[in-house]
């Protein structure tokens, strides 16, 4: 006979597997209120304090951590470790079916003190965990897996050691990321890091010549592990930085949106190499894709695509047809990734390319991504043994927030774009000079060491792609040390201009931009929050 130790926090669906565990002649041990539910469901259940030699001690702190429980954990399957089991009245535990106490949710509760946290901390679970990964036991600490166990067991243990080492890593991981939880909030964030489990293996790397592959930390709905790939083939490391950053954009622009107006608008985005090309906002899909098209034609080619609303077969002509000058080796347009809400047959044929090129995401959360979507922490991984880390509230633009700065008033449309524009160029790679015209945005000048220049370039990329800056809105990252910045945006005709303000020389700034363009409108918030969180 086989024995299975038993500890659940969670009881939701544990009679169930045990039954099976038990019709696969399997002995149950288990404890407290565990042995509770399963002796109420009519299965036979030897309780831990018989094997133990005793109940429950200091108020149930120590329930499992005992010398028998592991020992039945840790034995090795050789004679001398088998015999010794047996001299002293010890079972094998073969199985363990754990989880623990939800730690987490301890520590984000609005009232969590030190105390409240510690008498929270799991210690028998992850111990039991660790033994039994030690020992090479089947171990279940994940309900999604106990399906797979059990038809794994009714089909003769497959490929065993592969199957048991899987489990058993995952434990280890599982009891890595819940130790990280408790020495992130003792150390008050001095220590920290991150466990993550690979659930996408790219196609390359950077380059072809690199490997590479995305490891899931948690369980957000507007995670990348959280869009379902519905066509195409694996993707690239580029590919999933650019979905990631056209997701964290498209969040952005939808907080604002609903923070200034009550309401997300249909929005459209192209990333390429980490920085918007094009990006449209409005009511009807159809034109929100030409418009995005439009942005920049030319540089669309190959880029990452994001819509808050379905693909349908004639959107996805729009988006591979539109404005594109085809020729016999490019009849449509080459997209690389297209993410929305959903996709209808139709649609994935239209965007199918050779060799499965373009790859194709759902996510039906795209519409309703809010503030709370916001990211409040971010890891930067660098590659010289350490990590940055940004944390804080994000900064949401309200354009009726009683602490805006301004000089001269806005029109619905370019208070609309406005939002836009501090949704694109907040999450760009600074410094950043974005310029937003008629729901539409028509420049974005990223990366750049000087502000001016940054300037400079977004007029350039304005008359390359064909667009009049005249009556534009203006956002820059950050406030500009200088006049040389703004006023080239303003002898341009932009008729508006939002940016942090709080510079030593804001006001010599603003007395050489206003003397010599009196009718601009300036928007500004005395402090440097308007970026969010900066990209380098």
């Amino acid at each position: 006979m086989k024995t299975a130790l038993i500890s659940v926090f969670d009881k939701v669906g544990i009679v169930a597997f045990v039954r099976a565990l038990v019709a696969l002649g399997f002995n149950i041990i288990s404890s407290g209120g565990t042995a509770k539910v399963l002796r109420e469901a009519g299965i036979p259940v030897r309780d831990v304090a018989e094997l133990v030699g005793g109940d429950a001690i200091l108020g149930h702190r120590v329930v499992t951590l005992s010398r028998e429980v592991h020992a039945g954990l840790l034995a090795r399957d050789t004679p001398e470790d088998n015999a010794e089991l047996e001299k002293l009245g010890i079972p094998r535990i073969d199985l363990v079916c754990v989880d623990m106490y939800p730690l987490e949710k301890a520590i984000t509760d609005p009232n969590a003190t030190t105390e409240s946290v510690i008498e929270n901390t799991d210690i028998g679970g992850p111990t039991m965990l660790s033994s039994a990964a030690k020992g090479r036991r089947i171990v279940v600490c994940d309900p999604a897996d106990r399906t797979r166990v059990i038809e794994w067991l009714q089909n003769d243990r497959p490929d065993a050691d592969k199957f048991v080492n899987e489990l058993c890593a995952k434990a280890d991981g599982v009891v890595a990321a819940y130790r990280l939880l408790s020495a992130r909030f003792h150390s008050k964030g001095a220590i920290d890091g991150m466990v993550g489990t690979k659930t996408i293996v790219c196609k390359y790397g950077q380059n072809p010549s690199l490997q590479a592959a995305y490891y899931a930390t948690g369980n957000g709905r507007l995670a990348i592990h959280a869009f379902k790939q519905v066509g195409g083939t694996e993707p690239s490391f580029i590919n999933l930085t650019d979905l990631s950053r056209a997701v964290h954009t498209l969040t952005q622009c939808a907080a604002n949106f609903r923070a200034s107006f009550g309401q997300t608008p249909k929005i459209a985005l192209a990333v390429k190499h980490g920085n918007c090309c094009g990006a449209a906002y409005g009511d009807d899909p159809c034109t929100v894709i030409r418009k995005m098209i439009e942005s920049d034609p030319t540089s669309i080619h190959g880029a990452t695509v994001l819509c808050n609303f379905p693909l349908d077969e004639r959107l996805a002509t729009e988006l591979r047809t539109y404005k594109h000058p085809a020729t016999k080796q490019l009849p449509k347009r080459l997209i690389d990734v297209v993410a929305a809400t959903a996709f209808d047959e139709g649609a994935e044929s239209v965007m199918e390319r050779k060799a499965g090129k373009c790859r194709m995401f759902a996510n039906p959360a795209l519409p309703d991504v809010n503030a709370d979507d916001l990211p409040r922490s971010r890891i930067r991984v660098i590659d010289r043994d350490g990590f940055l880390k940004e944390e804080g509230e994000p900064f949401i633009l309200d354009v009726d927030d009683p602490r805006m700065e301004k000089k001269g008033e806005m029109t619905l449309i370019e208070r609309l774009d406005l939002v836009f524009a501090h949704g694109i160029g907040s999450t760009s790679n600074s410094n950043t000079i974005c310029l937003v015209k008629n729901g539409m945005l028509i420049a974005l000048a990223v990366g750049q060491q000087s502000r001016v220049r940054a300037g400079k370039l977004a007029l350039m990329i304005c008359e390359e792609s064909g667009h009049d800056p005249h009556g534009a809105i203006a956002y820059s990252d950050s406030f500009f040390p200088y006049s040389d910045g703004p006023l080239v945006l303003a002898r341009a005709g932009i008729a508006g201009l939002f940016a942090s303000s709080g510079s030593n020389n804001d006001p010599t700034v603003f007395q050489e931009l206003f003397s010599a363009f009196p009718d601009l409108t300036f928007w500004s918030r005395k402090d440097k929050e308007c970026r969010g969180f900066a990209y380098h």
